[in-house]
């Protein structure tokens, strides 16, 4: 892909950055600071999250997953950098969303868990502002998920889908941080695990789905954002964190294996002729500065791979404040050159999301 002449400065200081990393500190501090001008987290984020806020919506009628996702990314933003007026625009922008509001028919309604998920938007707003209308109505979603569950306890929702790994988990993840109820986090530890068994192969990577035997970049970024937010707030005591840790583990090993020279993962992860993926990088990028600050990564090892990712990644976004390269949506399909002809769209909000998220982990 081209980069827009206007960023080229930033992108050649981000070049040099990649081969002069910051030493080794505490937690990996020390390869998060002295950022090439344009590219620290502050000024990317607040120029995504505003962005955000004057974006239309995209992909279907109703709210897409994506771009709940994004809303959440911009909302953990805004906290973190203490931008109440920030903050409030995003909330007036969802404020219609709400029962009854002027925008209710764009709230979706199937018991799936692309829909489900729109559930962390109110819930990370009531989080936040403490607002019990928001709590209630985000904690409906993250009940209604559950309703009636699966013989062996899982969600009705389960399909084992590598996504899913972060998006039905990321609902009772938001569940339990607005309630402290333990049943959200079991809950999302019990669905994390069978996934786990489920997907991962030997080399630590994910199949798309058990039937389709391919990694395909947004979706094992899925997983990693998915694993690397859980334990966040997994206690060292759960006993599911072990078999969960290892599996994140063994997936952040195989993914510096991977990783471009440029700090960016492809299209197919394990296809040197596939296309570097913006959305995917994101999320890598996201699960390792995560794992690295969270003391979970080694932090001489991974620092470095976490810096050169998420300079990577700002590399691809354009005057716009845009993520370019985005995989457009991808359902499960076992053919090889179905993933290697996904078109690259640009301002999908499958890469403008975990942009936030990773601007967010560098800002915890």
């Amino acid at each position: 892909m081209k980069r827009i002449s206007q960023l080229a400065p930033i992108f050649a200081a981000a070049a040099l950055a990649f081969a002069g990393v910051a030493p080794a500190q505490t937690a990996g501090s020390g390869y998060f600071t002295n950022w090439p001008s344009g590219t620290s987290p502050e000024e990317v984020g607040k120029a995504v999250s505003e962005h955000f806020v004057t974006s239309p919506h995209q992909y279907t009628a109703t709210i897409h997953y994506s771009e709940a996702n994004t809303w959440y990314g911009a909302l953990t933003f805004a906290q973190l950098t203490h931008d109440p007026a920030l903050q409030k625009e995003l909330i007036r922008k969802f404020e219609p969303l709400m029962p009854g509001g002027a925008e209710a028919a764009r709230i979706p309604t199937r018991r799936h868990v692309d829909d489900s998920v729109f559930g962390i938007v109110p819930l990370e707003i009531g989080l936040e502002t403490k607002d019990p209308r928001f709590l209630a109505e985000g904690k409906k979603w993250a009940d209604r998920q559950w309703e009636n569950p699966q013989p062996d306890g899982l969600s009705a929702e389960t399909r084992y889908w590598i996504d899913d790994m972060y998006m039905l988990t990321i609902l009772q993840l938001e569940a339990y941080r607005a309630t402290g109820d333990k049943k959200y986090l079991d809950r999302d530890a019990k669905e994390m695990v069978s996934y786990l068994d489920k997907l991962q192969q030997p080399n630590g990577l994910f199949y798309h789905a058990p039937d389709v035997p391919f990694y395909w970049g947004r979706g094992d970024g899925w997983v990693a954002a998915g694993m690397a937010e859980m334990l966040r707030e997994l206690p060292a005591n759960h006993p599911d964190r072990p078999k969960i840790l290892a599996g994140y583990r063994k997936m952040m090993a195989s993914l510096l294996r991977y990783q471009g020279k440029d700090g960016m993962w492809r299209q197919l992860i394990d296809h040197d002729e596939a296309w570097p993926e913006s959305s995917s990088s994101a999320m890598f990028a996201f699960a390792m500065i995560t794992g690295v600050k969270s003391g979970l990564l080694e932090g001489a090892t991974y620092g470095p791979a976490a810096r050169k990712a998420w300079l990577g990644v700002v590399g691809y976004i354009d005057q716009n404040h845009d993520i370019t390269s985005v995989c457009e949506g991808t359902g499960k399909q076992n053919d090889f050159d179905y993933y290697m002809a996904r078109k690259r769209r640009t301002g999908d909000f499958h890469g403008q999301a975990p942009v936030l998220w990773a601007a967010s982990a560098l800002l915890r």
